[in-house]
């Protein structure tokens, strides 16, 4: 994330989280809980402009009028995502923001999964993790983190020779062979 990009995430990623919260802490019985829901609007929309290079491209066009990004943004949005989010994604486009719209879905992601006390652990092993090895590491991670859940994003590496590496956050944990080995080898100065 570039420094602009940052500076610019920040106050609309915070600005769409509190407006989720203050709904959720307004209408605390309705079935859809805002911020959850708006958690699960962003995730749908960074999926899609993920697969969809075209798309960014178009939406980051500065050639392309505001009208023209609105319409295909409430034509393939409408019926998928809640109305406070889609008048965000028409607020980032009146503000010339919405080529930012990654930096802000990962910054809002960052303050949401916060809220809700969910950790996403990034985990990079030698082999596919079993179903077992999976639910055995996420309970594990929640004790280290105290977090009520949390969420496992894996990556297979067969460099890494055995073990896995885990990162959740800033904070990164190298279990691997192959960084024992840097390790070894940085010791004996090779």
């Amino acid at each position: 994330m570039s420094l602009i990009s940052s500076k610019v995430a920040r106050p609309y990623a915070k600005a769409l989280f509190d407006l989720a919260k203050s709904n959720t802490a307004r209408y605390p019985y309705r079935t859809n809980n805002s911020l959850k829901e708006t958690l699960n609007d962003i995730n749908n929309i960074s999926h899609v402009l993920v697969n969809s290079s075209d798309l960014k491209k178009f939406l980051g066009n500065p050639l392309v009028t505001r009208g023209a990004k609105k319409n295909v943004i409430k034509d393939i949005f409408r019926v998928h995502i809640s109305t406070n989010t889609l008048k965000f994604l028409l607020v980032l486009v009146d503000r010339n923001r919405i080529q930012f719209f990654e930096s802000i879905a990962k910054k809002f992601l960052e303050l949401g999964y916060e809220e809700e006390s969910l950790k996403i652990a990034k985990i990079t092993s030698s082999i596919q993790l079993s179903a077992d090895q999976q639910i055995e590491l996420v309970e594990k991670l929640k004790k280290i983190t105290r977090a009520k859940q949390v969420k496992l994003a894996l990556k297979v590496d067969p460099q890494l020779i055995g073990g896995c590496i885990i990162q959740i956050g800033s904070q990164m944990i190298d279990m691997s062979i192959r960084g024992q080995l840097k390790k070894i080898s940085a010791l004996l100065g090779v």
